[in-house]
């Protein structure tokens, strides 16, 4: 059920919205999921990609690698893992690119900004606990 006035329940139309968006909106729509130790430590669940995090590869053939991300390519959606390379046939590397949603955040590079965000988001999602349980009704 369509539950907002603005956006619209059409696939076509969303597809076309995703990706057609601007940098800015890519930005967060370019997000990891964080580790357990620190989703536990900032309490949120996810974070914008960002130069110099480190991350690890959940999914794919890659699976298990880690390393630093040296560029996060929003035209492309990918980013690049600085020992994620392969060769070409003349023998030169060159960076395979890894989509953000198959990635987990080991470490993030902590700025004054982000710090500022990461708190801004974890207390919007501490007001939110327990909202879900209270709108569940039972009917015995």
């Amino acid at each position: 059920m369509k539950t907002h006035v603005e956006v619209s329940s059409s696939r076509r139309v969303q597809r076309r919205a995703h990706f057609s968006a601007p940098s800015h909106i890519r930005y967060r729509i370019m997000s990891a999921t964080l580790s357990k130790s620190l989703r536990a430590k900032y309490g949120v669940r996810s974070l914008p990609v960002r130069k110099d995090d480190e991350v690890v590869v959940l999914r794919g053939a890659r699976k298990g690698n880690k390393g630093k991300v040296i560029q996060v390519h929003r035209k492309k959606w990918a980013i690049h893992i600085d020992k994620l390379t392969k060769n070409k046939a003349n023998g030169a590397p060159y960076q395979i690119p890894i989509h953000p949603s198959n990635v987990a955040i080991t470490k993030v590079k902590e700025g004054k900004d982000r710090m500022a965000r990461i708190t801004q988001v974890a207390a919007g999602v501490s007001a939110r606990k327990g909202k879900a349980d209270k709108k569940i009704k039972t009917t015995n």
